[in-house]
């Protein structure tokens, strides 16, 4: 209360009380909670949605966090630096859905809102995969042909039940070095492949004896390619028949009955070969690393749950030793 000039008190000016309620409610510890409370979940959930739901005005949750940053920014900056070598390591081309696999993977818990915006912040874009462009392989008409019996079903129930076949160029300095590879749809593996100066049939040939030796493929494996004719050679075809393998080609040009094998491609060109390389020998190591390093056994698939192909086959029991 107040006195005036007579004595007597009165009563305080309703104005002011409702002011020093309004300046104390930002401090009160009730308040306080929700605050944080809204700093916590603001990966989950709009601020504007929280705030309405707490009761509390938007300015007024800035202003707070504006004059003090709680213990969130310190467990922003810990998550961001566990964050930064996952995304080094996959050659900065992980986003935020592989990044939070890889941390939960590691025992890391969060969200991948969090993660996506702590990646933001810190600059950490990923690559962008080019679009693909569809490449035809050059077929020899002489050659014997087979009927399409993959027919665009990408998937299979177990290791070794179904395998894709393709080559793809890699630049260097010298020349191109071609890459013949076999991949098994049931996990994605790479299960064989192959590097030379020449896109000849001892390529693709040297890819299949690889496989053959790591996995041992069982009779009736289907085997699908396009209608190249180091595919359609006759010594190839008699490794495949020999293997008593169901022989399966792409539609002639039809680029689409293959489309894993492209994805693949795609995916190797923008996170190893992005680049020129100085010559086949580079590339040839770099690639290496790439499939038996980095794509079998760390590299992530959406598809598989967010396993690398070696610990998907090793989770199912169906690892091939």
């Amino acid at each position: 209360r107040s006195l005036q000039s007579d004595g007597k008190r009165t009563a305080p000016c309703e104005g002011g009380k409702r002011y020093l309620k309004k300046s104390l409610e930002h401090f009160l510890p009730e308040r306080v909670e929700r605050y944080e409370f809204i700093q916590k979940q603001a990966d989950e959930h709009t601020v504007k949605d929280l705030c309405a739901a707490m009761k509390i005005r938007r300015s007024s949750y800035y202003a707070w966090k504006r004059r003090k940053p709680g213990a969130q920014a310190i467990e922003d900056e810990l998550m961001k630096r566990m964050i930064e070598p996952v995304f080094k390591e996959s050659k900065r081309t992980y986003g935020s859905r592989r990044i939070k696999a890889s941390l939960e993977q590691a025992g890391i818990k969060t969200s991948r809102r969090r993660v996506s915006r702590l990646m933001k912040a810190a600059g950490m874009v990923p690559k962008q995969v080019e679009k693909w462009h569809p490449q035809t392989t050059k077929a020899d008409e002489k050659h014997e042909k087979a009927p399409n019996l993959l027919d665009q079903d990408f998937t299979a129930e177990h290791p070794d039940q179904k395998w894709v076949v393709d080559i793809t160029y890699i630049a260097t300095k010298e020349g191109w070095l071609y890459l013949a590879v076999i991949l098994d749809l049931y996990s994605r593996a790479v299960v064989g492949w192959s590097m030379q100066s020449r896109m000849s049939k001892a390529l693709v040939i040297a890819a299949w004896e690889m496989a053959c030796a790591w996995r041992h493929p069982p009779e009736e494996l289907l085997h699908h390619s396009d209608q190249g004719s180091q595919y359609t050679s006759k010594a190839y075809l008699e490794l495949l028949r020999d293997q008593k393998c169901r022989i399966s080609m792409s539609g002639k040009g039809n680029c689409y009955d293959n489309t894993c094998m492209e994805s693949f491609f795609s995916s190797l060109k923008i996170e190893c070969a992005d680049s020129v390389y100085n010559n086949r020998e580079e590339a040839r190591l770099s690639i290496f690393e790439y499939i038996e390093a980095w794509y079998n056994r760390k590299r992530l698939h959406s598809t598989l749950g967010y396993l690398n192909p070696l610990a998907y086959e090793d989770i199912r029991g169906a690892r091939v030793q």
